[in-house]
């Protein structure tokens, strides 16, 4: 089995950007893994900035550049990951979150974590085939 890394325009040279050693896209033996994604515009690579509907909307919209880069779409993802600054935010995650993913949505986890060491709300992990 052997592993690609993926350049997602944009967002891969962001991420490089902050200084964090990671991978934003890895695909192997048939998946695509999406690292955490932050809220990214996705014509600059700057972190969006606003309440946490409007910083999901962006975190979900880089997911799916994620995706596509890949050569996969958010109709393949089987596995979410949500991390949240703050539990609360939990009905306004959804409701974002149903608008992507309105039928037969995959598994998912909502994980609220006690600090964050960027100025976002949110970062959103997934799995999905290719």
């Amino acid at each position: 089995m052997s592993k690609e890394i993926i350049e997602v325009p944009v967002l891969s040279q962001a991420v490089r950007n902050v200084g964090v050693p990671l991978s934003l896209v890895t695909k192997a033996n048939g998946f695509v893994f999406v690292s955490g994604t932050p809220p990214f515009d996705l014509e600059t690579g700057k972190f969006v900035r606003g309440d946490i509907e409007t910083q999901t909307e962006a975190s979900l919209r880089a997911v799916q550049r994620c995706l596509e880069s890949a050569g996969t779409s958010l109709d393949k993802v089987v596995m979410v990951r949500v991390y949240a600054s703050n539990a609360g935010f939990y009905p306004s995650i959804n409701r974002v979150y149903a608008r992507f993913f309105p039928e037969n949505p995959p598994s998912r986890t909502f994980v609220p974590v006690g600090s964050w060491p960027m100025e976002f709300d949110i970062e959103i992990e997934c799995v999905a085939l290719v």
